[in-house]
């Protein structure tokens, strides 16, 4: 769907519509459609070509978009296709293609550090309640998704800390996993501190993943239906901006564990 979306942007950038581009290759336009639709797959060879009919120049983007083209990949999510929401299988692909992820947290510890418990805890929480199978399934599939080595930095706000999704236990246990995490070379953990002034950024929880080039960044938002993702190039460099000024305000790695130690001694 991302390639589908980006062949979509090259052609309206050319300022042709799907006839003309479909002209140019030789092929209906119904197929052109299909192409920018994700309903087909589109050849290295034809998608060169529509590259340069676009008058796209940059090689490393056209180079990325190929190796999405080619891609033949089945990841271990299509274990969980059709017993899954669909986006949870699009954020594990993403996070799996990702060259680095960045994430804001306000009120829960992200997925991507989350303890079984922890997980546990927040599907149980979800209206309308998940059945035993369904609630098993999607802790399964959290704990799988945690397997990365990809360089990580999460700010994550007091609020989240000190929320407890479940019991004691499982929040010294959380702790205990954060404080594991951010001993990892990949691994940044940062913390905003309730007491930081003028913080009115933070409400904004986000994630903000990757990709091969800048331009196949995309950032993820929880909405009521499920996750949200976003990737034109306004909202990606507004979105690089809003995590460097969350980044710079919020406590150095050192005295952020340092503090989730205190927090931990207080349970």
């Amino acid at each position: 769907m991302r390639l589908a979306t980006e062949l979509r942007r090259l052609r309206e950038a050319a300022d042709l519509n799907a006839r003309q581009a479909a002209a140019l290759l030789g092929v209906s336009p119904t197929q052109i459609t299909h192409i920018e639709s994700g309903l087909a797959g589109v050849s290295e060879k034809r998608l060169r070509r529509l590259a340069s009919h676009y008058a796209c120049t940059d090689d490393e983007f056209i180079d990325a978009l190929v190796a999405m083209s080619t891609d033949r990949t089945r990841g271990w999510w299509e274990e969980y296709r059709g017993l899954l929401p669909t986006s949870f299988l699009d954020l594990s692909e993403l996070n799996h293609n990702a060259s680095f992820r960045h994430d804001v947290a306000i009120l829960y510890v992200p997925g991507r550090l989350q303890t079984e418990a922890y997980a546990r805890a927040v599907f149980t929480s979800r209206v309308p309640e998940l059945t035993h199978d369904e609630l098993e399934l999607r802790v399964r599939h959290r704990m799988a998704r945690q397997e990365t080595t990809i360089p990580y930095e999460l700010v994550i706000h007091e609020a989240a800390l000190r929320i407890r999704v479940s019991d004691r236990a499982a929040s010294r246990a959380q702790f205990a996993r954060l404080l594991e995490f951010s001993d990892a070379d990949h691994i940044t953990v940062r913390v905003i501190p309730f007491d930081l002034d003028d913080f009115a950024r933070a409400a904004s929880t986000m994630t903000y993943l990757g990709g091969p080039v800048a331009k196949l960044d995309t950032v993820v938002r929880d909405v009521p239906h499920g996750s949200a993702f976003i990737d034109s190039e306004a909202q990606l460099t507004a979105f690089r901006t809003r995590f460097r000024k969350v980044e710079a305000v919020s406590l150095e790695p050192g005295r952020s564990r340092d503090f989730i130690h205190r927090l931990a001694k207080e349970l």
